[in-house]
């Protein structure tokens, strides 16, 4: 598909995903993985979300988030994976005006969504542990719709001005994106009004957002380890910290992986372009994939939920 010039006189009213602008022959061999990276993270929280719903022994608090969390991975892989390899094996590389600025408030959006999921699984460990007795009566059902709902409106309600800010812009010169995702950054460039506002409040908000929740996990399991060594019968603080420990790695994971993002877009002066945006795209997929066969492994009661679940078929 040959690309159209990237100036134009009229309004733009679609836009062109130019993914890997410096190395295009990369999403030939790209597709492969990404592909099965994709099927792996749809099937692994899949079966995760069955599991959890058929098995009565899951029907607690702590998994109820976990459910969460495996919901906001898939919406998170199907708003960009598909149209990335949509991109690779069709060769489709426009997207319209609305459907870039809904997956950018998803993108945006969902992502401190799950930030703020860990947050709260954060909390429920820390009650778990450092209150044992007050657990059943702290992280209820409720407490778990109530909080479900404020990571929703939470988040979407401060992201939400991003797309529109960025879809109030006047795109009147390009419509080449040089991406495979609408990213506000990508997007708003190419507009030619100033866009300092809008890069500003989103910056703004998602490190107050992501930094809060942040905190708020470092205390909690800062609270966890000051009441686990506390712990004087023997072999107590391997089990008590054996509880904690698939959430850890997932939060450790997440944060990695996104400071490494965080990083590469830093230093893009110094590195090939293609590389944040190779990393963009596995931020949407690698964790997704991971997150539930993490705590199918660790989590005795998951993995014998699955494990009655394949015997039923």
């Amino acid at each position: 598909m040959a690309l159209p010039s990237n100036h134009s006189t009229a309004p733009v009213s679609e836009f062109l995903l130019l993914c890997f602008p410096t190395y295009q022959s990369w999403q030939h061999w790209l597709s492969l993985p990404l592909s099965l990276l994709f099927l792996l993270a749809m099937g692994a929280n899949g079966i995760l979300l069955i599991t959890i719903r058929l098995e009565a022994s899951l029907h607690q608090p702590m998994y109820y988030l976990l459910s969460l969390l495996s919901l906001l991975d898939m919406v998170l892989c199907l708003t960009v994976i598909p149209k990335v390899l949509a991109i690779f094996w069709f060769d489709l590389r426009s997207i319209s005006f609305s459907a870039c600025f809904l997956q950018m408030f998803i993108m945006n959006s969902f992502l401190p969504m799950e930030s703020c999921t860990f947050m709260v699984m954060a909390y429920d460990r820390y009650v778990a542990i450092c209150h044992p007795l007050r657990y059943s009566s702290i992280i209820t059902d409720q407490f778990v719709a109530r909080a479900t709902v404020f990571i929703v409106s939470r988040n979407a309600l401060f992201f939400l001005p991003v797309p529109i800010l960025s879809s109030r812009l006047r795109y009147c010169a390009k419509n080449i994106i040089q991406n495979c995702i609408c990213t506000n950054l990508s997007v708003s460039k190419l507009s030619c009004n100033d866009i300092t506002f809008n890069q500003l409040y989103q910056f703004v908000t998602a490190w107050t957002l992501l930094g809060s929740d942040l905190i708020l996990i470092v205390l909690s399991y800062s609270f966890i380890l000051k009441a686990v060594l506390g712990i004087k019968a023997e072999g107590a603080v391997a089990k008590t910290l054996s509880t904690c420990c698939s959430h850890f790695i997932l939060i450790l994971f997440f944060s990695t992986v996104l400071l490494v993002l965080v990083i590469t877009n830093m230093a893009r002066n110094r590195i090939p372009p293609d590389v944040p945006i190779l990393l963009n795209i596995l931020h949407h997929l690698i964790p997704p994939a991971l997150n539930p066969i993490i705590y199918g492994v660790r989590t005795k009661e998951i993995k014998q939920g699955i494990q009655k679940l394949l015997w039923r078929f």
